[in-house]
């Protein structure tokens, strides 16, 4: 009979390992000696060995799912219970038992772990439908669009949590892009009928302005354009590329217009401008009429120089005040001396002066005299009361005696 430590062969072949619970027939062994018998079920018991060491560090080192590695587990303790093998099975079973309680362990933390997980993707996912939400009311539809489409991708990388909450959440993110997506479009839509209508309203104008462009009335033609201008800004954009076509042909036509104006108004300002020159020369020579020594004289001279005015024509309107200014002052300057002239020469307004003047100089000693009988009798309120209207009649009595000199008298 040949045994170790965990094991012995007896008479018969039969080979039995030493457990806790006493021997276990490990198997029959016919084919050598007793020592062969017992290292070969040794080296079974190291293979056993082997495979619980790799188990232990895959379960530890590796993300071996809990359901694998039960089973790997299983596996193992059915060959250590089946006692096909010679050495410490009561120790094996321990490491068996150590790496089941490792494993549930870990099955706990990936357990929590996921609820974590799930968790933080629920409130994720809430958040980036409260954001959707928030967006669907947007007007900004190029930066809101851009937004939630990368709301969807950071949707896509979210774990999915159960059915109906992951279903819940999804319905109101789809439904707020959706509805984004329909005022957007509502949006648009509207604007291509405005940008339509404007390009309809901008046709006419521009069909207008071109007729227009050949026009020589300067004047009327010329509001015209800005009244068309008016409407053209008022009329709202177009299609960007109808909007650009018909600019050119609105804006062509009225430089063509305005092309033609300015060079007849280059030609009329030129001729003006050597009208101007004429006039302040003949200004100039009116001027010397003035102080007035011959009435008759001037007045002749004045109207030679009037006519050779009146044909020369227009100057620049900046400068007509000025120079017709001149002119008028000169002859309001021979009308003043012909005034002067007839009053003192006339008869009739010499007598109606001199009258007046008498008149009013009887008026003004009788008031004298009736203030200083007032003051006599102390009745100085009368007394200041007629000094005031005498203060009047004195004035025109001075305005009187004025005129009467300018009669020679």
């Amino acid at each position: 009979m040949s045994s170790d430590p965990w094991g012995r062969v007896d008479e018969t072949g039969t080979v039995y390992v030493r457990t806790a619970d006493g021997e276990q027939v490990v198997g029959s062994w016919q084919a050598g000696s007793p020592e062969e018998a017992l290292a070969y079920f040794e080296r079974k018991y190291d293979g056993i060995v082997v495979e619980i060491g790799l188990l232990e560090r895959r379960v530890k080192t590796t993300d071996l799912s809990a359901k694998d590695a039960t089973t790997a587990i299983d596996h193992l303790r059915q060959q250590v219970d089946e006692h096909h093998a010679v050495g410490d099975l009561d120790a094996l079973r321990k490491r068996l038992d150590a790496l089941v309680a490792t494993v549930e362990a870990r099955r706990e933390e990936r357990k929590v772990l996921k609820a974590k997980q799930t968790d933080e993707a629920k409130h994720a996912k809430e958040a980036l439908v409260a954001e959707a939400e928030e967006l669907a009311q947007s007007e900004q539809w190029r930066s809101a669009g851009e937004r939630l489409r990368a709301l969807v991708d950071t949707w896509k990388g979210l774990p999915r949590l159960d059915r109906k909450s992951d279903d819940e959440l999804w319905h109101r993110f789809s439904h707020a892009r959706s509805a984004f997506s329909k005022r957007r479009k509502s949006h648009f839509a509207a604007l291509d009928a405005q940008r339509e209508d404007a390009r309809k309203a901008k046709e006419k104008l521009v069909t207008e302005a071109e007729a227009l462009s050949g026009s020589t009335d300067w004047v009327t033609t010329a509001a015209r354009y800005r009244d068309l201008m008016t409407e053209w800004k008022a009329a709202g954009r177009a299609q960007r590329e109808a909007e650009d076509d018909l600019w050119n042909r609105f804006r062509g036509a009225q430089d063509v217009f305005f092309a033609a104006r300015g060079e007849v108004f280059a030609e009329r300002d030129a001729e003006q401008g050597e009208n101007l020159k004429l006039k302040e020369e003949l200004a100039a020579e009116a001027e010397k009429l003035v102080p007035v020594k011959d009435l008759k004289a001037a007045r002749a001279a004045f109207r030679g120089i009037n006519e050779r005015w009146e044909a020369i024509g227009h100057v620049p309107r900046d400068a007509r005040p000025k120079v017709e200014g001149r002119m008028q002052a000169v002859e309001r300057a021979l009308q003043e001396s012909e005034e002067s002239e007839w009053r003192r020469t006339n008869p009739e307004a010499r007598a109606r002066a001199a009258g007046l003047t008498g008149q009013l100089q009887a008026a003004v000693d009788k008031l004298r005299g009736q203030i200083d009988t007032a003051r006599a009798q102390g009745n100085n309120a009368r007394a200041d009361k007629l000094a005031k209207e005498l203060e009047g009649r004195q004035a025109l009595l001075d305005q009187a005696l004025k005129g009467l000199e300018e009669f020679g008298g």
